[in-house]
């Protein structure tokens, strides 16, 4: 018969979505009230009631369909749908196991996304550090004047992260890319992207920066808000590090710099706006847990570690000024576990919806589907 598509349940596909935290899938009875309430659902092909069917299914290809990156996971389709199914919640696991799907390699995106592998998280970059020091002879607290390069030099810094930088771009990259080309796939159900790239690329990151389609959900409404703080953070704290290395290997300008510097008052902006943006999700979450549902380990684990950067960040630059070493050193050393942990694990961590949902939306732009 023309047109026939060869359907493959696999109940351990289903399994795992309801054991990551999508447990009220199978409540869903297919209504389609989370499709209609949902202000971010796109006219043709509208989400979340497919990937609802699919996912009740065992549809393992629901994995490669760029709509559930649409989903800013507002939970509008949670407040309102009468089974109690939580839409937004399965989406949310979705989209975790996609990107153990494209991670590089799969098993530790799947140690990040369980509770019982963070002891191990935590371990690895404090053991590479802890390593680093006692091969360096910089094992002990240095006396005299609080400078966190006598503790940890620039280039030991940057022999250590900028690897790891590295390291997270390209699996990023071999994963995103290879989620391009399936969601580019001939398939029935697949669209035709058409025009020019660069220029709806920059159009879908104006819409990213600046949250225009996150600020149509009205029952979560105030994180689009938290959310920008925590996006200008990252951004202020990006051109710090950035302006401090130019400082540190163009201008051979060596830290620490003055207290009221420029490099100085925008590193304070970032961590005030990372830290602001971070406790108020943490407060929203917990305000609406009842209605829209409280999150996942996976959704906490990057929230965590996101406020351990921040305040061990402004920790250790508190201890500094007033002159506590036996506080400071330890504090900065922490500070750059937190760190290493951030860029580190950001392919296998909602870091990685950055530029999941990136392209997802740049898809969608491209096809004509209303983004």
């Amino acid at each position: 018969m023309a047109g026939e598509i060869l359907i493959k349940p696999d109940l351990q596909f289903v399994k795992r979505v309801m054991a990551a935290g999508g447990d009220t899938v199978k409540q869903c009875y297919q209504c389609d009230t989370c499709s209609v309430v949902c202000n971010l659902t796109p006219d043709q092909k509208p989400f979340p009631r497919k990937e609802m069917l699919q996912a009740q299914w065992g549809l393992k290809e629901v994995l490669s369909d760029p709509d559930i990156w649409l989903c800013h996971q507002c939970s509008d389709c949670t407040v309102y749908c009468p089974r109690g199914a939580n839409p937004g919640e399965v989406l949310a696991v979705l989209r975790q196991m996609t990107i153990e799907k494209y991670a590089t390699p799969p098993l530790l995106a799947k140690a990040v996304g369980d509770p019982k592998f963070l002891p191990l998280l935590i371990l690895f970059p404090m053991v590479l550090l802890f390593l680093a020091l006692k091969l360096t002879g910089h094992w002990n607290i240095p006396e005299g004047t609080i400078v966190y390069s006598k503790l940890f030099p620039t280039l030991l810094v940057d022999f250590i992260f900028v690897p790891a930088f590295f390291f997270a771009v390209a699996v990023l990259a071999k994963g995103v890319m290879a989620f391009w080309q399936d969601i580019n796939a001939p398939h029935p159900w697949r669209v035709k992207v058409e025009g020019n790239l660069v220029g709806n690329l920059i159009a879908t990151l104006q819409d990213i920066i600046f949250h225009n389609r996150f600020r149509t959900c009205e029952t979560t409404y105030t994180r689009s808000t938290n959310h920008l703080f925590l996006v200008f953070g990252f951004i202020f704290l990006l051109i710090v590090t950035t302006w401090g290395f130019l400082n540190e290997w163009v201008l051979h300008n060596e830290p620490p710099y003055f207290l009221l510097s420029p490099l100085k008052l925008l590193a304070m902006a970032g961590t005030a706006s990372l830290l602001y943006g971070i406790w108020n999700i943490v407060k929203e979450r917990q305000a609406n847990a009842a209605k829209a549902g409280y999150g996942s380990y996976y959704d906490w684990f990057l929230i965590y570690v996101i406020f351990t950067v921040g305040a061990t960040g402004l920790l250790a630059w508190l201890f500094r000024l007033v002159g506590i070493r036996i506080l400071a050193y330890p504090t900065y050393f922490l500070h750059l576990t937190a760190v290493f942990m951030l860029f580190f694990y950001a392919p296998y961590t909602k870091m990685a919806h950055i530029v999941y949902r990136t392209v997802a939306m740049l898809h969608a732009r491209m096809s004509g589907r209303g983004f």
